[in-house]
């Protein structure tokens, strides 16, 4: 199978600790080189323990790489013979967030705005359609056998009879000015649907089956912040609540009753959650313990014979998203992966890679001294990794390498950027799922403590999205009017401003680029100038004792938009000084006096995110792979 290239077969030995693997780098002329996969291997989102049409006892799950959602594995757990069905639409990036394992014994799930159904007893899809956008992030099914999935970000509706081949796509049925999660769904025995949405302001919405007329429960003015709930008992009734288990909802044939207080009981066995579905139990009783798609071994036990079995089985993967780069310490170029979360460390000297289990995802990542730091979602964790002393698998509360020191939630969920010096790593991000406005964390280094600033401290209902230190304990930021995932955006134009680092107050602040929604990324330069981007498509010079932009220009008509990502690092500057910029279509440099930008090279392959230079290389990012490219001073 293929799409891995030369890692399939060593990604057994990436399990628990570090594996020397052979990156056999590729040439692809110019000064590029492609150095391969950093993370060779996908992820489930969504895993049912079943049976095929001869009742033997497989595995199905959805399989998820730097693609999305490209395919259904389905797993003889006795052999490990594995099918691999690809996705009989284009996954687009997208993949799945909820599935349902039918009564029916059919799998299903709903993404890149296609339903689709697939039998593990004619091992096919046996049914897909087109739909509203986008993705279901809720499945149930009805009493009839119909399923239904409500979808992300306006609350789309679709239902399948399988026993009729019925399609209904109700369309979005609910409007918010934010985008909505809808986590939990249920039926009522007359065919009603619910669901609550979240995260900005919780709420259920009832829908008619018939008249696809659908209606909120909840009183505007009873809404609170959080994610609104329902489940199905075995009363035939739904039971629910906007985000407070005080304030509960009796929901029947279209109605709704407040009851208060409720303890949720008897609830419907309906095999179906979100992308984390793992459903254990198979039909004669044996229990998956374990479907590993790291080592590819499936594990089963028997709890009345107490007896377990594991088979190795094999699948394609274009490998895991990579989400940040730069060069460690030890001279190495490190980051992390998703999904599977996962460290990474290429040597360029050797060809060779390092990777290792990582704690959840690393958004952002810097080097300072002797030290790397991460930024993390979610939580907004802060990491710091010696290279020097072994690596110790991170885990909260206790003595790791990379060593956890604290988190910034809600504050900061998403980071966006990473800085440090000699005394201080400053983070910024965006905040919770639900949330307006992100703040700061900085830690002290030597004191080995925390200050986290909210968005009311800063820029009210804006995030903090780019840094960089200035003289006098003074630092620079760049906000973004995005709030959390989820949540409602309220401002209409991001700002620059200097933040006191003695004081922890604003000094000064602007909407220096008008019309701004976000500033991509800031640097200092060896002039004490600083160059930025708003929007990735507007780079800008900031005189920060002036305190005012000193040149502006639109890249779009010149040499297009610039790499934007979590932990951007747009701009890089080399040993002799040269600040470079990564464009998505190549490799520019900025002059240091006129500001002029000059397009160096056209990459063989878009650019998504920096970068690091290295032994005069400049590394890069494309999805799972990682690229350099050689600097025109390198020897």
């Amino acid at each position: 199978m293929g799409g891995i290239g030369n890692f399939t077969s060593i990604v057994g030995a990436l399990i628990m600790g570090s594996a020397s693997l052979s990156a056999a780098s590729v040439d692809l002329g110019n000064g590029f080189m492609d150095h391969g996969v950093a993370t060779p291997m996908s992820q489930h989102r969504g895993t049912v323990a079943t049976v095929d049409g001869d009742g033997r006892n497989v595995v199905l799950t959805w399989l998820y790489d730097t693609r999305g959602g490209y395919a259904l594995l389905m797993v003889d757990v006795e052999t490990g013979k594995a099918d691999e069905v690809p996705m009989p639409f284009n996954p687009g990036g997208d993949g799945p967030f909820a599935s349902i394992l039918s009564s029916a014994n059919k799998f299903y799930t709903h993404f890149n705005s296609h339903f689709c159904e697939f039998d593990p007893a004619q091992r096919r899809f046996t049914f897909f359609h087109k739909t509203a956008p986008q993705m279901a992030m809720g499945m149930t099914e009805d009493d009839k056998g119909v399923i239904w999935s409500v979808t992300y970000p306006k609350s789309g509706v679709a239902s399948y009879n399988p026993k009729t081949g019925v399609f209904r796509d109700y369309g979005h049925v609910y409007a918010q000015n934010w985008n909505q999660y809808q986590r939990y769904v249920a039926c009522d025995d007359a065919g009603w649907l619910y669901f609550g949405i979240g995260s900005t302001s919780g709420q259920i919405i009832a829908l008619d089956p018939e008249t696809g007329t659908a209606r909120p429960v909840i009183p505007e003015a009873k809404r609170i912040q959080g994610t609104g709930f329902v489940y199905r008992n075995l009363d035939g009734k739904v039971y629910g609540h906007g985000g407070s288990d005080k304030d509960w909802y009796e929901l029947h044939r279209g109605q709704d009753r407040a009851i208060g207080a409720h303890t949720m009981a008897n609830a419907k066995p309906i095999i179906s959650a979100s992308q984390s579905l793992f459903h254990r139990k198979f039909p004669d009783g044996k229990v998956l313990k374990d479907l590993n798609l790291i080592d590819r071994v499936v594990t089963v036990e028997d709890p009345v014979a107490k007896t377990t079995h594991s088979a190795e089985f094999d699948y394609s993967s274009d490998g895991a998203h990579v989400m940040g780069v730069c060069v460690a310490p030890d001279g190495t170029v490190c980051g992390g992966t998703a999904f599977p979360m996962r460290f990474f460390s290429y040597n360029p000297r050797t060809d060779t890679w390092i990777n290792r289990p990582a704690f959840s995802q690393f958004n952002t990542v810097t080097t300072h001294g002797d030290r790397w730091f991460v930024g993390g979602y979610g939580h907004g964790f802060l990491l710091e990794w010696d290279p020097t002393q072994p690596w110790v698998n991170t885990e909260k509360g206790k003595p790791g390498n990379p060593q956890h020191h604290i988190e910034a939630h809600p504050d900061i969920n998403r980071p966006h950027a990473l800085i440090a010096n000699d005394r201080l790593v400053v983070m910024a991000g965006t905040p919770g799922y639900g949330y307006t406005g992100g703040g700061l964390l900085i830690w002290d280094r030597a004191a080995r403590q925390g200050t986290i600033l909210k968005h009311t401290d800063l820029i009210p209902d804006q995030g903090t999205m780019s840094l960089a230190f200035l003289p006098e304990d003074r630092l620079l930021v760049g906000s973004t009017i995005a709030a959390g995932t989820g949540g409602e955006v309220k401002a209409t134009e991001a700002c620059l401003f200097i933040l006191n680092l003695v004081t922890k107050k604003v000094e000064w602040r602007a909407a220096a680029i008008p019309g701004a929604r976000n500033y991509t990324d800031l640097k200092v330069t060896p002039e004490g100038l600083v160059y930025g981007l708003a929007d990735a498509s507007t780079f800008f010079v900031f005189d920060p004792v002036a305190r005012t932009v000193v040149h502006q220009q639109d890249l779009r008509a010149s040499v297009g938009g610039s790499v934007s990502h979590q932990g951007t690092r747009a701009f890089l500057i080399g040993p002799d000084q040269t600040v470079y910029l990564l464009l998505v279509k190549g490799i520019a440099t900025i002059a240091p006096r006129t500001h002029a930008i000059t397009l160096l090279v056209e990459s063989p392959v878009p650019l998504q995110q920096g970068g690091d230079i290295l032994d005069g290389r400049l590394y890069f990012i494309r999805h799972s792979h990682l690229y350099s490219w050689k600097l025109p001073t390198a020897k």
